[in-house]
């Protein structure tokens, strides 16, 4: 009997490939992408405490600013064809949207295959971090700007409230930032301005450095005058769980503090350094205003913010956002790939921020003298 040869084929299962045809890598880009997108929502948080809005065709969007109008009694005969002083007046700001923000890494492929762990999701998360940081200090310095400012309406005979710079405590003594009784009649009074000027009580909120959050975590259960929206554990999560004249309270290190950024130890403050914090804690505040390559938009330089501010009470109208690339990530693939040996990994996002409404923007501040208007 002839003996039949017969041959044995091996068919390879390709994990990341979508119903078995296509790119052999489509699914691991999607996996890359989810854990950018919650690296930068785990870290941002001012994205959805102010009016964002998506600009497509063109380079800026405009804010338009209504002013208050008034009641008139009439007189009977007379033709009714709107107020006598022609309230209300409008005004209209103008965002323009930067440069294109990116983060980027380059992965060679043989240190993948050398990995032990995951190095994309890894660098994908880093990549998010590093667009939320920026994201926020952005936003964070336009609301501080505008709690400087007077509003944008300037028409002859019409005052409209401008911005609140409220001092935190008696003294002029930066550990004044930490008192958690100083701090929570700050929000009072932050709160009774707002009230004052007319500013609408939903969208409320605080953002504060780490160590503020904390000390009035532990005042909560003595001092009566902080509301808890949660109990046990979920008070140390430090996501806006504690509300103060109903303002919800945010911990952040990318809000302008005493001339760095989040928090500060040198000095008078009375904090302790956790000490080994590298170059990440506490850097100082760079200059971000349209001489730097990139900005299209007025933030401040270091100098202008001072070493004052201790941190922002706003409503949402306070500041805008306009995005026209909303956070992205694109990966190299064919060719390049085979040629480099590895992929460059890019998260990116091109967005712009400014203040909207002065009287929605409050700026806690320690010292002697308010920080000046820019």
């Amino acid at each position: 009997m002839a003996q039949q040869n017969s041959t044995l084929t091996t068919a390879l299962t390709n994990i990341g490939q979508s119903n078995l045809s296509g790119d052999k890598r489509a699914l691991y880009l999607k996996l890359f992408s989810g854990e950018m997108f919650k690296g930068f929502q785990h870290n941002a948080i001012a994205r959805d405490l102010v009016m964002k809005r998506t600009l497509k065709n063109g380079k800026s969007l405009q804010f338009i600013y209504t002013g208050r109008t008034k009641a008139e009694y009439h007189t009977p005969g007379n033709a009714i064809l709107g107020n006598t002083d022609g309230a209300p007046p409008v005004a209209e700001k103008t965002i323009t949207v930067d440069d294109l923000l990116i983060s980027s890494a380059f992965v060679y492929d043989l240190d993948e295959t050398l990995s032990h762990y995951d190095l994309r999701s890894e660098i994908s998360r880093k990549i998010g971090y590093a667009l939320a940081e920026k994201y926020d200090r952005l936003i964070f310095r336009a609301i501080a700007r505008g709690a400087r400012a007077a509003s944008p309406v300037s028409a002859t005979g019409f005052v409209e409230p401008g911005g609140t710079q409220i001092r935190v405590g008696a003294s002029a003594n930066e550990s004044d930032a930490f008192s958690s009784s100083a701090l929570v009649a700050a929000f009072y009074d932050a709160a009774a301005a707002m009230d004052e000027k007319g500013v609408s009580s939903d969208g409320r909120c605080a953002v504060l450095n780490p160590r503020q959050y904390y000390e009035l975590i532990q005042a909560v259960g003595s001092n009566g005058l902080v509301n808890r929206d949660a109990q046990g554990t979920a008070l140390q999560g430090g996501n806006g769980i504690i509300e103060i004249a109903g303002i919800h309270v945010y911990k952040s290190m990318n809000i302008p503090f005493l001339g760095k950024y989040g928090t500060k130890y040198a000095g008078t403050t009375g904090q302790t350094s956790p000490g080994n914090t590298g170059d990440f804690i506490g850097p100082d505040l760079e200059d971000a205003d349209s001489a730097q390559g990139g900005i299209n938009n007025d933030y401040g330089t270091a100098s202008e913010f001072g070493a004052v501010s201790a941190g922002l009470i706003f409503q949402r109208e306070a500041a805008g956002c306009v995005e026209a690339i909303g956070p992205q990530v694109q990966v190299t693939s064919g060719d390049v790939s085979v040629i480099y040996q590895g992929d460059v990994i890019l998260g990116r996002l091109a967005m712009g921020a400014d203040y909207i409404n002065p009287a929605a923007a409050v700026e806690l501040y320690v010292g002697g003298t308010a920080p000046s208007a820019f």
